[in-house]
Parts: structure tokens; C-alpha cells; sequence
């Protein structure tokens, strides 16, 4: 197994034309991943393949949003969010993800889809400070409760600008 990587501070940006695409089964274990994905992520995709999605996840991402993510997942919408992930070597890269059900023709949903692209300086800096805020929440409570926590800051502060989550990144990030 490979030591932990330490998050460095050099950002990996993508260009407009870069799509990162990933599948998993439904628990989150990685089954395909395009060319980009693995260019992005310096990970080659034996390394990946079978593994967590989250072996990209950056520790300055909050749980909660990824709590948020399942739920809307588990009631068969699509998720739109602003992502902060980490490459096999600690670099960062922020993407656009939009991840959807992978279904059988005959509906049955067999795991996700995700298509990541890149995301407007000014997302980032918005999202940064909501996640910047939701990591401090997180890092006060337990390890347990903590997305929970998180995420009941982000939709009660998203509610206080009559906006949620959803509205926040098709707002910010697709227009």
C-alpha cells in the first residue's frame, strides 16, 4: 500500500476541454476511468481501478458535501457540486462534477457516472469559503456527527441568501 500523500499547494488546472469521466459500482468502488482521469489525477488506472472514488478526495473537502451527494443520489436526482480534489502526487484540481445513476436498460441502477470539468475562479472562490467554514465545523464535533453538522450550516446558511445548494452551483458554475 502507498504511504499517505501530503497535499501540496500547486493547483492542476484543467482547460475547457478537459472531461474527466469516472464510473463506480454502488459503493463507490471505481470501474472505469477516461484518459483525462488518469492524466488529471496522475494516477494510472490499474492503480484505481477497484478502489474508493474518494482516493481523490482532498482532505480541505468537507464531508457534508459529500453526505449531500448520497442523498441526492439515494433519491435518483443528479448531483451538481464544486469539488476540490488531490492528484496520486498531492497537487489540487477543482472541477465542476455532475454525477448521475448508471442504470440497466431496464432501470436497475448498477452504480454512478461522474463527468467533472473545469470551474470559474469565481465558484472556487465562493465555495471555498462555504467549505472553509464546514471544515471548521467539522473539525469541532465528532468524528460522527460532523458532515451532519456541516451540511446543516451550508443548507441554513444557503437558506439565509434564499438560494440551496443546487441553485448555488447552477448559479456560480453553469452560466
Amino acid at each position: 500500500m502507498k504511504p499517505k500523500i501530503a497535499p501540496t499547494q500547486h493547483e492542476v488546472r484543467l482547460q475547457d476541454s478537459d472531461l474527466i469521466v469516472s464510473k463506480t459500482d454502488l459503493t463507490g468502488r471505481i470501474t472505469y476511468v477516461n484518459r483525462t482521469f488518469m492524466r488529471i489525477s496522475n494516477y494510472s488506472e490499474s492503480e484505481v481501478l477497484g478502489k474508493q472514488h474518494n482516493v481523490v478526495r482532498h482532505p480541505d473537502m468537507p464531508r457534508g458535501v459529500y453526505r449531500l451527494m448520497w442523498e441526492t443520489l439515494k433519491d435518483e436526482r443528479e448531483f451538481f457540486g464544486v469539488v476540490k480534489n488531490m492528484t496520486a502526487d498531492g497537487d489540487f484540481y477543482w472541477v465542476l462534477a455532475n454525477v448521475t445513476l448508471d442504470r440497466l436498460p431496464d432501470g436497475e441502477v448498477v452504480g454512478y457516472y461522474s463527468v467533472r470539468r473545469s470551474v470559474s475562479a469565481e465558484a472556487i472562490r465562493i465555495a471555498s469559503e462555504l467549505y472553509n467554514q464546514m471544515m471548521r465545523i467539522e473539525r469541532d464535533a465528532d468524528a460522527a456527527s460532523a458532515p451532519e453538522a456541516s451540511l446543516a450550516w451550508l443548507r441554513r446558511t444557503l437558506a439565509e441568501k434564499n438560494t440551496d445548494y443546487d441553485q448555488f452551483v447552477l448559479a456560480n458554475c453553469l452560466g
